[in-house]
């Protein structure tokens, strides 16, 4: 059961939100995180963006991904708009950082996401999106317009308590390096993108 540990408003180059820290206990280090942006009306529907940790496309900003330009985007829409970013501590479709460069290793020999990853004997993709219906429980989200491309999203809103009132694509324009990756996500994940430039 995850639980509330911490929480302070935190100003970003996007604006201030109220961030908190979610998990079992307070001795984990690497807790899921929510970030409200001021002003945001929990009676209303709710802008809401489930984001899961990218550190190569967020912190070292891989081409490969478009993970953080997608965060940045979403930040700024939400300070400008009102909403939540939920943070979720799943790293490579939760497969972790060794193993997803040891995939991205495979993908320089031709394979895709999912071919590398299932070929490293894991799942195509392993996260698990209930934590952050747990979260928006505790935040007090009764509905959600959600930002995202992803029907699994979507059908995790649908499957639960919370309401799912309406979609808000999140769109970033492909490189050389990230066409492939959003290609898949098209084609296996069945990612909602108008087409294979775009994610």
């Amino acid at each position: 059961m995850l639980k509330l540990q911490a929480e302070s408003n935190v100003p970003t180059q996007f604006g201030e939100f109220r961030m908190m820290a979610f998990s079992e206990d307070d001795k984990n280090w690497m807790p899921h995180m929510a970030l409200i942006a001021k002003d945001t009306d929990l009676e209303k529907p709710t802008n809401v963006r489930i984001h899961s940790e990218c550190i190569t496309g967020e912190v070292f900003h891989s081409k490969k991904c478009e993970c953080g330009e997608q965060l940045d985007s979403a930040m700024k829409y939400m300070q400008e708009n009102g909403g939540i970013i939920l943070y979720l501590r799943q790293e490579g479709r939760n497969i972790g950082i060794i193993n997803k460069l040891k995939a991205y290793a495979l993908q320089e020999n031709g394979l895709d996401t999912v071919q590398a990853n299932l070929q490293l004997g894991l799942p195509a993709d392993n996260r698990d999106f209930s934590v952050a219906i747990d979260m928006l429980e505790q935040i007090g989200v009764k509905s959600v317009n959600l930002m995202t491309n992803n029907p699994e999203k979507i059908k995790f809103i649908k499957d639960s308590n919370i309401a799912y009132n309406s979609r808000i694509p999140l769109q970033i324009k492909s490189n050389e390096a990230s066409a492939s990756y959003l290609k898949t996500k098209r084609d296996y994940f069945g990612h909602l993108l108008d087409d294979e430039n775009q994610s």
